[in-house]
């Protein structure tokens, strides 16, 4: 069974920077498509960032709206993931989710694209 257990979110003022972790168990992490959304308060989930291997080199995504502030990356032989966010705004506040896909297909870009889903942490950015 798989679990994914997200860590280090809290309360950071605007510019600061803040990491994220995941911690996955019950399956092979390193070959799977790993990818970060945040859900704000009355809005939808929304992506973040993906980290995906594919024929030996990794590829990283992400949402227009972090690009060149937030980093994904992974250590496999610590199976986690982690999210490095600096330059924090505002709009950043939200739950943050980490998932997994074993088998993706298409874009990492959408949450159905994910077959298993942390718990989130919250994130919460003062102005």
């Amino acid at each position: 069974q798989v679990q994914l257990v997200e860590s280090g979110g809290g309360l950071v003022q605007a510019g600061d920077s803040l990491r994220l972790s995941c911690a996955a168990s019950g399956r092979t992490f390193s070959t799977y498509t790993m990818g970060w959304f945040r859900q704000a308060p009355g809005k939808e989930r929304e992506f973040a960032a993906a980290i995906r291997r594919s024929g030996g080199s990794t590829s990283t995504y992400y949402a227009d709206s972090v690009k060149g502030r937030f980093t994904i990356s992974r250590d496999n032989d610590k199976s986690t993931l982690y999210l490095q966010m600096s330059s924090l705004k505002p709009e950043d506040t939200a739950v943050y989710y980490c998932a997994m896909s074993p088998r993706l297909l298409g874009t990492p870009r959408v949450a159905p694209a994910y077959d298993y889903w942390g718990q989130g942490t919250q994130v919460t950015v003062s102005s």
